[in-house]
């Protein structure tokens, strides 16, 4: 009998960030030793659209994916498989990625203005409810030597329930974690983050993971700090948590975790659930 391996789960628009999400998955799937599964939701639209209309083009996209994965064998001798489906976008993602049992979500995304902030939002809202993280690639791939991974450190609870990612990260791919913390001026709030440092310091000394701590500077806004300091370094990748309820505020002015995650630099984003059952995965214990 075949043992299915798990699977990540590609959302592709057929756009050039849909390839660079692709390209990432291949090579995580190497490492994880998983397949990749490429998948285009087909929005359901108004209610006037026929139901013809609709599977009409669910036909084109799966027609589409065809080619993308025979493109894909092409270039990478790996033949990934693909669904087409009606649905909401990130919703239906989640929908998909709980029946495959996927190991996580790689999606490219676009640049990030207007009335974009309100997809945005509503998209860290529904990532949050998802039982797997998501990585968000806004450009190719670059090999970095040293592999780091940026990993903010504020004042929020959920800090904790990241370094289970992070712990999982570095076994898997070698990578150093290098700790950014928020400098705060408040009290409580500075009492609060220095709880979560000597905790993640505690919590990667007992697991082995190498790391180093840095701080951010006082009085600037700490997810622009994060950006920079994820330049600076020239790291792949920053690990963050998503914000539980997106406030009014949020829709408006933007969440501090959109800003990380349509950053000017075009690091990928690694957006990790607020959840206290992240061993649903195998093998993140």
């Amino acid at each position: 009998m075949t043992i299915s391996k798990k699977t990540i789960v590609v959302p592709c628009d057929f756009t050039e960030v849909s390839q660079y999400a692709i390209d990432l998955a291949v090579r995580l799937s190497r490492i994880l030793n998983t397949d990749y599964t490429l998948v285009h939701i087909v929005d359901e639209g108004s209610m006037f659209t026929s139901e013809a209309s609709k599977i009409q083009e669910v036909e084109k996209a799966t027609e589409r994916l065809q080619e993308l994965s025979d493109q894909t064998f092409e270039k990478y001798q790996e033949r990934p498989k693909f669904i087409a489906r009606l649905g909401h976008l990130y919703e239906t993602i989640n929908t998909i990625s709980d029946e495959l049992d996927a190991r996580l979500v790689i999606m490219g995304i676009h640049e990030f203005k207007g009335i974009q902030r309100f997809t945005g939002s509503r998209a860290l809202k529904v990532m949050a409810g998802s039982k797997i993280p998501f990585i968000m690639v806004s450009g190719p791939y670059q090999y970095r030597k040293d592999n780091d991974i940026v990993f903010p450190i504020d004042h929020k609870l959920e800090t904790k329930e990241k370094l289970i990612w992070a712990n999982y990260m570095s076994r898997n791919f070698g990578s150093r974690i290098v700790i950014l913390t928020a400098t705060h001026s408040d009290e409580l709030l500075k009492k609060r983050t220095i709880g979560n440092l000597n905790f993640a310091r505690k919590y990667l000394t007992e697991k082995g993971v190498e790391f180093e701590v840095h701080y951010a500077e006082k009085g600037k806004n700490f997810a622009e700090e994060t950006i920079r300091f994820a330049k600076e370094i020239n790291t792949n990748l920053i690990l963050i948590m998503i914000t539980k309820e997106i406030n009014l505020q949020d829709f408006l002015l933007g969440a501090e975790e959109q800003k990380i995650i349509f950053n000017d630099a075009r690091i990928s984003v690694m957006c990790v659930n607020p959840r206290t059952d992240l061993t649903k995965s195998g093998g993140f214990n």
